[in-house]
């Protein structure tokens, strides 16, 4: 006999941590409901606990971009200023 290992999507864990969350129905009725042992369902209602405070900290749009942006621009003005100096470098020499 082999077992088979369940995997579940993060909509659905969602869905059932929310529902526990709720507290509308006992653990063990969701479980049997859902398929998923008791402990599970726990373990998803923890972490969703713990992950709420990061969905509401995320910045979005533009804010998510701009370290990204200004990375760029200075990995931009280090190679500007690499060639510059290069360029110094080899007019001295030929002086």
């Amino acid at each position: 006999m082999t077992s088979k290992r369940r995997v579940y999507n993060a909509a659905f864990k969602g869905k059932v941590a929310l529902e526990a969350l709720k507290g509308l129905k006992p653990v063990n009725v969701l479980a049997s409901e859902y398929e998923v042992q008791p402990n599970q369902i726990s373990l998803w209602k923890k972490q969703l606990k713990e992950g709420v405070p990061e969905i509401f900290n995320k910045k979005r749009g533009k804010a998510r971009e701009q370290p990204n942006t200004v990375e760029k621009k200075l990995y931009e003005e280090i190679g500007r200023l690499k060639m510059e100096m290069d360029w110094l470098k080899k007019k001295d020499s030929l002086i």
